[in-house]
């Protein structure tokens, strides 16, 4: 069985590049190839949603110049690959915070959301400037907002109204959370959302991650007895 959602921690950009004695802003250029590579995989497969880790709120702390690198390849990425989110249906979204963003790449970010919104072959979500914890809390003040406008009232708020104000609205949970590098941790990622998901995690670095390493992950998946507390 292919899980409907796979959300993916891509880590260890640095470290590949460390290890060969290049800069770090070399790994993180070979990871849009895994991105890349990943993605047509996911088509290939069937999967429904992909939503992959790329910058987190806590990344702003990294040095100016490895920051302006990450994000001149992700407008890199959409100019390159703009044609292919086209050919192929696949609808390109972005979920985080907005407001750090450049103007400039923000434009080019929201022109392909618009231009992609209706595809449907395959979304991927791309989390930028993300953090779960903050993403539940703007889910918290939203909802607080509404019930003291009178539009809704604390008693009717459940999983389902509280899912629809979070970053995914409108998408399943994920199924499989694959983390890269061997870290075992989540790292503020999608808290609420990988409740019930299966977790796999590869020692291999980003980088290195390919459609065949996807497969295996899958099979290790697919031998899991979801129960979801039953």
């Amino acid at each position: 069985m292919i899980p409907k959602h796979i959300a993916i921690i891509m880590d260890g950009n640095g470290r590949w590049a460390e290890a060969r004695g290049l800069p770090k802003v070399m790994g993180h250029k070979q990871g849009v190839e895994s991105v890349k590579n990943i993605v047509k995989a996911c088509l290939k497969m069937g999967v429904k949603y992909l939503t992959l880790y790329a910058f987190s709120t806590e990344n702003w702390k990294r040095p100016d110049y490895e920051v302006k690198a990450l994000f001149q390849l992700l407008e890199n990425f959409i100019d390159r690959e703009f044609e292919m989110f086209h050919r192929e249906s696949i609808r390109f979204r972005v979920i985080g915070e907005r407001q750090k963003i450049q103007k400039h790449v923000l434009a080019k970010i929201e022109r392909l959301e618009k231009d992609t919104e209706r595809y449907a072959s395959l979304t991927v979500n791309i989390a930028l400037s993300y953090g779960a914890r903050q993403e539940i809390l703007n889910a918290v003040k939203s909802l607080a907002e509404e019930v003291m406008g009178g539009k809704l009232e604390a008693k009717d708020i459940d999983e389902k109204i509280f899912s629809e104000r979070l970053y995914t609205a409108g998408q399943p949970d994920p199924d499989l959370l694959i983390r890269t590098s061997g870290e075992m941790r989540i790292s503020n990622f999608l808290l609420w959302q990988i409740s019930y998901a299966e977790l796999y995690v590869t020692k291999k670095y980003w980088p290195d991650f390919g459609e065949e390493d996807l497969k295996e992950a899958i099979e290790e998946y697919n031998k899991r007895d979801r129960r979801f507390g039953r």
